[in-house]
């Protein structure tokens, strides 16, 4: 299962875009959508009135939803779900998540997430992962997570998935905070990629990349136009160009490497 909320834990709509995609790319079907009325409060999340297909004017609720689907070239279903972060009684909806998780017989679940942060945009976004359970760390080369703070819905739902034997990743985007207006394709792009690793298979990029690209050339331009911003990202860039290691640029040139290489159906072996 793959999962990303919008709200909180999903900055410029970049986790929340990479699982619209892959519902998008993969066609997949939905399987349920659960009940909004016992965990969201509506003047927050306001339902909205709209034509349907038939031409009727409907109300649709801002319902969370999890869709089937079926990737080309993995061996295994995959399980999708997005939605709006919840208002009310999160444990009781992680409990209900789950329970349609254990049924169709999911035995990973990765959440997806984005903050905002210092990070220029002039440089790959950044995406770091983190999960408690041992077979995980080493598969996916991840770390054990040292935050202390406040939490979203996906480090509760990480938590209970863990207590019922589903193992529990949490991969995480850093978005340029001067740049946070939604969406930001060069993120969400970003955060895929980290997926592709973590599940090993190949993940389409459809539009993505060109989305990114062009998501590039206009914040270059934008901040080109103003000196504060310009000199601001200048200082954030030499500012990761001296704490970022060697080995770590090695690191992902080989990680992107194994990517091209598993899209190419060659073993990166």
């Amino acid at each position: 299962m793959v999962a990303a909320f919008e709200g909180w834990n999903d900055a410029a709509d970049a986790a929340s875009g990479v699982v619209d995609h892959l519902i998008e790319e993969w066609d997949a079907e939905l399987l349920i959508e659960l009940d909004p009325e016992d965990f969201y409060d509506f003047q927050v999340h306001r339902p909205e009135v709209g034509p349907s297909d038939s031409g009727e004017r409907v109300i649709s609720w801002p319902a969370p939803a999890i869709y089937q689907a079926r990737p080309p070239r993995g061996d295994r279903d995959v399980l999708l779900l997005r939605g709006p972060e919840p208002n009310f009684r999160w444990k009781a909806f992680c409990s209900t998540v789950l329970g349609v998780a254990k049924l169709a017989g999911v035995t990973e679940l990765v959440t997806l997430g984005a903050l905002l942060a210092d990070s220029p945009h002039t440089r790959p976004v950044p995406v770091s992962g983190s999960t408690s359970d041992p077979r995980l760390i080493e598969r996916m080369s991840l770390t054990p997570s040292r935050y202390t703070g406040p939490v979203g819905i996906t480090s509760v739902l990480n938590e209970m998935a863990a207590r019922e034997g589903i193992g529990a990743a949490s991969l995480w985007a850093a978005v340029p905070h001067y740049l946070a207006e939604p969406p930001c394709p060069k993120a969400t792009l970003a955060l895929l990629g980290a997926l592709e690793d973590a599940m090993g298979i190949p993940l389409p990029q459809g539009v993505l990349t060109e989305m990114a690209e062009a998501w590039q050339r206009g914040a270059d331009d934008l901040t080109s136009h103003d000196d504060e911003i310009a000199e601001y990202v200048e200082a954030l860039e030499n500012e990761q160009d001296t704490s970022e290691l060697p080995e770590a640029s090695g690191d992902a040139i080989a990680r992107e490497f194994e990517r091209y290489l598993r899209r190419r159906n060659v073993d990166p072996e």
